[in-house]
């Protein structure tokens, strides 16, 4: 039996993300902001270029304000006074899946997590001594608190309604995953098979190392799936296997805009010692196979 291991998901989401730079930056921004829809850049900003940058075409059809003023993101609250270079980064957004919505909001100084907002609870949770001054003032701001709660709840997911709305043509394009096979030799008894696939969109994909029909789900170490620069995407999955045991192993990809399966095998080339991978379609239907999201 096959067991297929099921990346990306259904859901949509919506984030902002900011970083502000204090002290001397060396001629980097010291403030940017990038806008991201379903894991896409789509509008970036920052305080040399002074305007909201579309990064995909459909988004200079969007009349609305994209970006949050960021004197309201990084209040005069977060102040903390020490010298030298520091950085902030904050990022919000929400999620929007077949249960609702779901908002969030996090701060974090110097890399390190320091504040976030709990839309469950309501209430400012702390990562660091730092942040309790900061937590303590907020909670005494309701104006504060409650346009916190507005944007989560309210403003953050009519924005992703209406992004998905302008970007639905690019949303449901389909590319086709491009499978391709690493090898690494370790010593004479461990060898590393690496499957890659790239280039597709959208996000959820199926993947999974077999040995002569068993699925190796234990085995397995894999990337979560990531995005390209182009806007598509791509997942590894690797496996140390014994070197003898080589023709015994295939790589399974499934995606939506493959027609069947996508398999990859190892072959090693008698005359020219060359190994390369061998891509095999039009296989017999796979059986029926549960599926871990």
């Amino acid at each position: 039996m096959i067991v297929k291991y099921r990346e990306g998901s259904s859901k949509h989401s919506l984030s902002y993300s900011y970083l502000q730079v204090s002290g001397p930056s060396q001629g980097l921004p010291q403030f940017l902001s990038m806008v991201h829809l379903d894991d896409q850049p789509i509008a970036r900003y920052d305080n040399h270029i002074r305007m909201l940058e579309p990064l995909v075409p459909w988004m200079e059809k969007v009349k609305m304000k994209s970006c949050l003023d960021p004197d309201w993101v990084f209040r005069a609250d977060l102040k903390i006074s020490t010298s030298g270079l520091h950085t902030w980064q904050a990022i919000l957004g929400c999620e929007l899946g077949e249960g609702g919505s779901k908002g969030y909001f996090h701060y974090s100084y110097d890399g390190m997590d320091f504040i976030s907002f709990d839309n469950e609870t309501f209430r400012w949770v702390t990562a660091q001594p730092h942040a309790q001054k900061v937590k303590e003032k907020w909670e005494d701001h309701p104006g504060w608190f409650q346009e916190n709660k507005d944007f989560l709840e309210e403003t953050c997911p009519v924005l992703l309604k209406r992004y998905l709305s302008f970007g639905k043509e690019a949303l449901q394009r389909t590319e086709p995953p491009v499978g391709k096979m690493n090898s690494k030799v370790v010593d004479d008894s461990l060898e590393v098979l690496t499957c890659q696939a790239f280039g597709f969109y959208p996000k959820e994909i199926q993947t999974t190392w077999t040995r002569d029909g068993e699925a190796c789900v234990y085995e397995t170490l894999r990337r979560n799936v990531a995005p390209n620069s182009d806007g598509t995407y791509y997942v590894w999955l690797s496996i140390e296997i014994d070197p003898k045991e080589k023709n015994h192993y295939w790589c399974h990809v499934m995606h939506d805009d493959l027609q069947e399966p996508l398999l990859l095998a190892w072959k090693e080339e008698p005359d020219e010692k060359l190994q390369h991978p061998v891509k095999l379609f039009g296989m017999s239907p796979l059986p029926h196979i549960p599926t871990f999201q």
